[in-house]
């Protein structure tokens, strides 16, 4: 258990070269830039959500707004983390640290898990919204956007975020008409939406339990996790102390209501409930308007995609990157992997996180969704762990971001995140548990005897006061 959650480490000590730092070289702008692209409001929109529709009917939108609550204690709890742990590690770096070697490492592969699945998820949508330029089969579509993404992420971060901010703006303008087109034809009140109903299969009105909407947490929490990019890029951003959480904590607003208000007005405003559970967004907005906007829409969407598929790339890379400096791997594989490229970027991390998600984009989604759903969910659990202990010893006076109501917001997060784990398919409990239980025998049979020297997770020497 004392690796589990042991007191509040010190910084480990170095045990060979001086650990290469990333630039700091972005400030709150070009941050929320890169966490809101990370979130991808107008392609989760249009590539998850409909999942949900399908399942959930009119209690979709009731159903994001609950795992949005659920994401602001989350919120609480990355940036105080974030403030007290700013590295490139992320999750598994401030866990790490508050509850122990072993809890962070199985941060570490939750996190892994999710980074490599998400974009190609988000990237196989490309296909569906390109198709009024150009028919591609999903599968290939997906994966030419990880590839272009992988080239985009080999440059300089500030140049990336700029290209992101540009494409940033396309899908927020994509959403707001979907929402204005969605509230103009609105055909039931809004009673509908804490009614549940869903159409089935011969398209008859069906009744959506409280425990489907429970179960439909896990896919909620994954639809605006992008806010936790915030602490990859915490290295990277300038004066972390303040900017981290302000980052989090707007990103999460604004990701909220891109997303929640057309959920709304599509659930108001389609033509039947078969429409509405169908998830085919496209064709209602072509309904309520014309061809010229439903192929606008579609390729701001498309551009979305993309976008979602660079910042991605970015934020993966340095997962790995800080895992090689912290030496989780041989030393070969660290070496590669903490190589940096002359635009200042984790090249070999960079290809390893794009190319493999390239060859995902082949896997069937469902299970890609089942997975990631039931890995944030985890992640955010062990989180909420680290954030209940943060308060420890040199932790409790160190300067930070401090959430409110400590410590009822971890306790109750831990709860309702367990429950909810409870609720998901054994099926992608299992796929997730399996590859947790391997990296726990990594962890056994190789870190675990070299403590001295491998997984020493550090904290750059200018971000600790």
């Amino acid at each position: 258990m004392t690796d589990t959650l042991s007191a509040p480490q010190a910084l480990a000590p170095a045990t060979g070269p001086t650990p290469q730092k990333l630039r700091r070289s972005i400030g709150v702008v070009g941050g929320t830039l890169l966490t809101l692209s990370c979130v991808t409001p107008a392609s989760t929109l249009f590539v998850v959500v409909p999942d949900l529709f399908s399942t959930l009917g009119t209690y979709t939108a009731l159903t994001i707004a609950i795992g949005s609550l659920l994401c602001v204690a989350v919120a609480f709890c990355y940036s105080e983390l974030g403030t007290l742990i700013p590295s490139a590690g992320g999750e598994y770096a401030m866990v790490s640290t508050m509850a122990g070697r072993l809890a962070g490492w199985l941060v570490f592969v939750l996190s892994l898990l999710v980074v490599m699945i998400v974009p190609p998820v988000i990237a196989m949508g490309t296909a569906d919204y390109l198709a009024p330029l150009v028919h591609i089969p999903a599968a290939p579509a997906g994966a030419g956007v990880m590839l272009l993404a992988t080239l985009a992420g080999l440059l300089d971060l500030r140049a990336n975020a700029w290209i992101t901010g540009v494409f940033l703006v396309l899908e927020v303008i994509a959403a707001a008409v979907v929402a204005v087109l969605g509230f103009a034809h609105t055909e039931r009140g809004a009673s509908a939406l804490v009614h549940g109903t869903v159409a089935s299969e011969h398209g008859t009105p069906s009744t959506v339990t409280a425990m489907m909407v429970v179960s439909g947490l896990a896919i909620a929490l994954f639809i605006t996790q992008g806010f936790s990019t915030a602490v990859y890029l915490s290295e990277e951003l300038e004066n972390p102390r303040r900017t981290v959480a302000r980052t989090v904590l707007a990103t999460l607003a604004i990701s909220s209501a891109v997303i929640l208000v057309p959920v709304i007005a599509l659930t108001l405003g389609a033509p039947d409930l078969a429409a509405l559970s169908s998830g085919d967004l496209g064709s209602m907005v072509e309904a309520w308007s014309n061809s010229a906007v439903g192929t606008f829409v579609s390729l701001c969407v498309a551009l979305a995609i993309i976008n979602a598929g660079i910042v991605m790339v970015i934020q993966n890379s340095r997962v790995l990157f800080a895992s090689a400096r912290d030496k989780a791997w041989p030393a070969p594989v660290n070496t590669a992997l903490s190589r940096l490229g002359r635009f200042g970027s984790p090249w070999v991390a960079t290809l390893l996180v794009g190319v493999p998600g390239a060859a995902l984009c082949f896997v069937n989604l469902d299970t890609l969704y089942g997975v990631t759903g039931v890995s944030v969910t985890a992640m955010y659990l062990l989180v909420a762990v680290a954030a209940l202990l943060c308060r420890r010893g040199a932790h409790r006076t160190a300067p930070a971001w401090r959430m409110p109501l400590w410590p009822a917001v971890p306790v109750l997060l831990i709860l309702v995140l367990g429950y909810v784990l409870t609720r998901q398919d054994a099926v992608y409990l299992l796929w997730t548990g399996g590859i947790t239980a391997v990296a726990t025998l990594y962890w056994a049979l190789y870190l675990r005897p070299r403590r001295a020297t491998r997984w020493l997770v550090s904290i750059p020497d200018d971000t600790r006061g």
